[in-house]
Formats: structure tokens, sequence, C-alpha cells
């Protein structure tokens, strides 16, 4: 058997498995990613879990690794620069760095990126050319998918969604910009953001699903209370959904794209999410792509993973 080994890299831990041609994830491994170290350290967890691996499938045929990370990479496909959260990490060349420890091919991707091409070859996205994939998790990353390929643009940092401006006087993100979307609907702002208005919504189910504080605060916990229709919930992932909407819309009238697949973990608040990005949309989308406008969920589990090996397959 001919097998892809996808590395969805994180800042905490390294996800890992074999994907077979057909995109079926044949197991799964995690380990420290040792990212607060070095990118040395990184490359070696990497080696470690491709290692392995190969020790389950010694038989068969390993035609290469695809490493989905955070931060820019560039044209060269393997360089990685100041991806968020890596301590000690400025520029490295990781494909290089990880094809000489594991000795076969690497693909490295941003990790949007990597995700809208797992859509697109395993996915929701499969069979299309030109969509828009969005990724609602701890950040919001972006791709743009043109004709069956990425555009990354003139350095590979295209498609940043989450760091489009929604609110030009709106509240401080990480990048060092005011008003981004990721400012909003990024896990962590999210759930500071609903944490500080509790104490004006005393009736509302999420304090008693939060009995035990507010750092307990994540956004599923705001999805059980809206799945039960508290208002205050409902309200939480329409003004999310109104502030991904305008991102989508905006994308959408500039490259003149109609298709949009959402995922992560913040897009398992479901259909209260998915009404208000739509309604979104369709409201401020130019008129000649109102009528083609779809808004899609993403259809892999394990999008990590299967949009690395993708780009293996690619």
């Amino acid at each position: 058997m001919e097998y892809m080994i996808g590395v969805d890299l994180g800042g905490t831990f390294i996800k890992a498995g074999p994907v077979s041609k057909s995109g079926n994830l044949l197991y799964e491994i995690s380990i420290p990613s040792q990212a607060e170290i070095s990118p040395e350290s990184v490359v070696s967890q990497i080696g470690k879990a491709v290692a392995t691996i190969r020790e389950k499938y010694p038989h068969d045929r390993l035609i290469g690794v695809g490493i989905g990370s955070p931060g820019l990479v560039d044209l060269d496909g393997g360089t990685v620069k100041y991806p968020p959260n890596f301590k000690n990490w400025t520029v490295f060349r990781l494909g290089e760095e990880t094809a000489r420890v594991t000795g076969v091919g690497v693909e490295v991707e941003n990790d949007a990126n990597a995700a809208a091409v797992g859509e697109m070859k395993f996915g929701s996205a499969r069979g299309m050319r030109d969509f828009i994939m969005v990724t609602l998790g701890t950040g919001v990353g972006g791709g743009v998918v043109i004709g069956g390929k990425v555009f990354r643009g003139q350095s590979g940092g295209a498609g940043e969604i989450g760091h489009m401006t929604v609110n030009f006087d709106g509240p401080q993100c990480k990048c060092g910009n005011r008003g981004c979307v990721e400012a909003y609907v990024g896990q962590r702002y999210l759930s500071q953001r609903v944490s500080d208005q509790l104490i004006f919504h005393h009736d509302s189910l999420i304090n008693k699903l939060i009995d035990s504080g507010v750092e307990q605060l994540e956004p599923k916990i705001i999805s059980q209370a809206a799945d039960r229709g508290d208002a205050f919930a409902l309200q939480v992932w329409k003004e999310a959904g109104m502030y991904v909407g305008v991102a989508i819309a905006s994308t959408f009238n500039l490259f003149d794209i109609s298709t949009a697949v959402i995922g992560g973990g913040v897009a398992k608040a479901g259909k209260p999410l998915f009404d208000s990005i739509e309604e979104t949309v369709r409201s401020r989308v130019l008129s000649p792509l109102r009528p083609k406008t779809k808004i899609i969920p993403a259809a892999l589990e394990n999008s990590g993973i299967l949009g690395a090996a993708a780009l293996i397959a690619e």
C-alpha cells in the first residue's frame, strides 16, 4: 500500500497519521511539539512521529510527508516564518530540515491552506475549483482556492481572512491591528468577550453551565446554552456570524468567488452561526454573486492531518 503521512503542527501537540491515497486516515498519534524549546526540537518530534508510523507499516511505501504549520510559509515550499505562539522561531526551513531527518520528500503549507487542499481533495469542496476556506478555532485562518490551486500571493501569505478589518476602531488583535475578525471570533477572544458580558445576563444558562468559574467558558458551553434556546447564547452566535460574514462577503467581492467552506472547532456551533454567516453574506455580496452564494460546513473530522497529507496527493 502507498500512503502519505499528514502532520498537523500545533503550538502544544503534533498530531500525525498515515493516510491512504483515497483519503482514509488509518490511525492517529499525538506527541508534544516542543515548540516552546526550538524549531530544531519540533523537527526532532516530527521525526519521531514519522518513525513511529513507519514502524507500523514497514512493508508499505511512504510517498511523502505533508506538514500543516501555523505562520507564513514561503513560496519555496518549506520555510516557515514567525508562527504565532512558537517561542524562539523566526524564520526556519522546516521542510528542508524535516526531509533531512526523515529521509523522505516533505511538503509544507500554512495550516489553513492545507485544510483548503484537504477539503478540495477529500471533503466538502471536492470537485470545486474556486472557493474560500475559513477555519474558526483559537485563531481565524483562511485560504483562497482559484482554478483548483491555493492562491498564495506575492510571498506566500495570502488568504489571512482572520486579519481582515471589520471595525477600524475595534478591539486590539495580537497581530497588532485593531478590529480584525479574529479579535471577535477567535476562541480566546470570543470566550473573553462573553465572559465580560455575562454580568449583564444573569439569567443566561451559560452561568449555570460554568458554575465553577468563567475559566471554564469555551465555545462548546455557549453552544450547549444556544441549543437549549438561551437568548444570550443565540445572540453571541448571531454576532459572531455577522463578523465572519462581513469578511467572507468582502472576499467574495474581491475575488469573484461565491462558495465558502467553514471548519474548525468554533464552527461546531452549527446552525445559529451558519445562519448568521449566510444572512450577512447574502446582504453584503455584490448582486451578480448573490444567487450563487454557498456557505458549506467542512467535512473532514481530522482536517489538520488529512489536509497536510493532501499536500502530497496534490
